[in-house]
């Protein structure tokens, strides 16, 4: 296996929605984006993301633009 299986979420961007705690409205977020915010102004975040935060070949394996993005341009 030359990849992570569960970084396919963010390889390839899937839709699923949350309940906001605040309003109890659903809340779209995508797989690639760390943050979705509800009409109410509470911001959810994607627990999806959680490995690249952790894993020593998270550059490696969804790629340095993802990587990127995802940690923010000064890779915390």
């Amino acid at each position: 296996m030359d990849r992570c299986p569960g970084a396919d979420r963010l390889r390839n961007a899937k839709i699923s929605e949350k309940t906001c705690p605040n309003c109890g409205r659903q809340i779209e977020i995508f797989s690639i984006f760390p943050t979705a915010t509800c009409q109410c102004g509470f911001v959810a975040y994607n627990e999806a993301q959680s490995c690249v935060k952790w894993c020593a070949h998270a550059r490696e394996c969804v790629g340095e633009e993802m990587y990127e993005k995802l940690m923010g341009s000064d890779g915390r």
